[in-house]
């Protein structure tokens, strides 16, 4: 469901053309001009042949010949303009939310649903360009536009003019209104559906091999054709609407062109207007339309595209859990210390009254079975979320008062699941601390007991890990993982089950390095594995929880 109405999402994304202001007066000015172009060339042909224009057809036959030829070009320019507002604030609005995930994340993320996101950073910003290149320069053009053709019937007849704007208005505004307030949820459903689509699609490839191995292709695929058939069905709904929108459109456009033919030959009649204004006058309310109708076309995508804009909007307004903190001053890790800390995830209590020391120079092992909290203790210590209750200090400092750049520094944090880009080992590594030398590199990679494993490969530094580091094991991966943690080099080092995917020999010659490696440092590991916990200084054991 939309939380605010279709005008506020149009107000605030109109906020964005602000700096491209000039740019947009001009798409309006051409578009005008271009319509004022197309109505007055016919005007000018009726208004010639009733002067007399068959005596001079040649100077006739020039002057619409100019006025079609202005015509095309001034539309052109229009285009142009709003294109290149569109495209523009395509990038701004991209920026802006790649900007937003930074201050969201990771807290915000971790259970936001990856496919629907993609969707939003993709078809829906895409669908934006609507608005900005056939939306709010037509809504201007079709005002100014219809409010001249309202001043030049009425000249003829004050009661035709206002026939002109009720036409006008209820072909651009009332109609359009009408058909958007019917299809606006639907459009939000389609949007929101689409994008739990994507999700199921990129989760469904991700997961291939295990499809494969499993036989759950076609359970996969079943579900995968009713979410598309149950997609379009909303479409169907959203198309009989545009047909329906634009049956009555045309139906009104008739009724009122002849409304102003019938009444114009009435006044005729009358002998309170020449013939003049009946050719003429009938003419101008014909060839009109187009400004308003190009309106009343905007309501069959504008519901889809406010669909977009509220998605993005939100997104753009959403709250970080926990805001960077700067302008402190910078302190030294002399140690760490949690208190009766709380925390609770969507309803669910992690932990409570949960207590740790984690000295300087000392390996401190959790541990405990899956779900008693471990990770989440990590995450609170990198203050991706903030605790409810209790403390959390650093150096005798809160947490929440430590610039968010000097916890950074102070802080390495090596995942369960090491994320590896589409790009080189050696580049892979380098995200610890960009600007490394190769040596420095290097010297990480045999900290981490990889740089052997490394130097085999074909291309040595330089192989490429694939999509997800897919052409790598997980063992491989967590060891990379690892190898970064130790080119940042920070005095506070955090690994969360960081042997949990090697084999005994492997988890010895980690164990070994770390031992080696962080005699300086404070280390908290986290494992569930007891054998993990042999060269921790001190051990706590964390319960499950209740």
């Amino acid at each position: 469901m939309q939380r605010r109405s279709g005008m506020k999402i149009m107000g605030q994304l109109i906020g964005l053309v602000c700096p491209l202001l000039p740019i947009m007066l001009a798409a309006v000015v051409l578009g005008v001009a271009g319509y004022l172009c197309a109505v007055f060339l016919v005007i000018l042909a009726s208004d010639g042949l009733i002067q007399g224009g068959l005596t001079e057809p040649g100077k006739l036959a020039g002057i619409l010949i100019i006025m079609a030829v202005l015509r095309g070009v001034l539309h052109y320019g229009e285009q142009y303009c709003n294109h290149f507002i569109a495209f523009k604030l395509l990038a701004i609005i991209r920026n802006k939310v790649f900007s937003a995930l930074r201050r969201l994340c990771p807290a915000k993320l971790e259970s936001r649903d990856k496919g629907n996101l993609v969707s939003m950073l993709t078809s829906d910003i895409e669908l934006l360009e609507v608005f900005y290149a056939h939306t709010i320069s037509p809504i201007v053009i079709a005002v100014v536009t219809s409010t001249i053709m309202v001043l030049f019937i009425g000249r003829y007849s004050i009661a035709a003019g206002l026939l002109a704007l009720v036409g006008y208005v209820t072909v651009g505004a009332v109609l359009p209104l009408l058909f958007g307030a019917r299809g606006g949820e639907t459009g939000m459903k389609f949007r929101n559906q689409f994008g739990e689509l994507n999700s199921f699609i990129l989760d469904s490839l991700r997961g291939l091999d295990e499809t494969i191995q499993y036989g759950t292709g076609e359970k996969r695929m079943k579900e995968m054709t009713e979410r598309s058939e149950e997609l379009g069905q909303i479409q169907k709904k959203l198309n009989r609407f545009e047909a329906s929108q634009k049956s009555v459109t045309n139906l009104m456009i008739l009724l009122f062109s002849f409304a102003m033919l019938f009444f114009m030959l009435y006044l005729y009649m009358n002998g309170s207007v020449g013939f003049e204004a009946l050719v003429v006058g009938t003419a101008s309310m014909m060839s009109s339309f187009g400004p308003v109708v190009a309106l009343a076309n905007l309501s069959n995508n504008l519901n889809q595209t406010l669909a977009c804009g509220e998605r993005v909007l939100s997104l753009l307004e959403e709250n970080p859990q926990t805001e960077e903190v700067s302008g402190m001053e910078d302190i030294e890790f002399r140690g760490a210390s949690v208190k009766d800390i709380d925390f609770t995830y969507e309803e669910e209590q992690i932990l409570k009254k949960y207590s740790v020391e984690l000295p300087k120079g000392k390996i401190i092992g959790i541990h405990g079975a899956s779900g008693s909290g471990k990770s989440t203790l990590l995450k609170l210590l990198m203050r991706f979320w903030d605790r409810q209750a209790g403390n959390i200090s650093i150096s005798g400092k809160d947490i929440c008062q430590l610039n968010t750049s000097n916890l950074r520094k102070m802080e390495s944090y090596v995942t369960q699941e090491t994320y590896l880009f589409h790009d080189s080992i050696k580049n892979n590594i380098a995200v610890g601390r960009p600007g490394a030398s190769d040596k420095e590199i290097m010297e990480a990679a045999k900290k981490a007991s990889v740089h052997e494993f490394i130097r085999e490969l074909p291309e040595g530094y330089e192989t490429q890990v694939g999509e997800l580091g897919d052409t790598l094991s997980g063992g491989e991966r967590q060891r990379i993982g690892i190898a970064r943690a130790f080119l940042h080099d920070a005095p506070f080092l955090l690994l969360d089950e960081p042997t949990s995917n090697l084999d005994s020999l492997n988890e010895g010659i980690i164990l070994k390095s770390l031992n080696e490696v962080c005699k300086a440092k404070t280390v908290v590991l986290v494992s569930h594995r007891k054998s993990t916990m042999n060269i921790a200084d001190t051990v706590y054991e964390m319960g499950d929880r209740k």
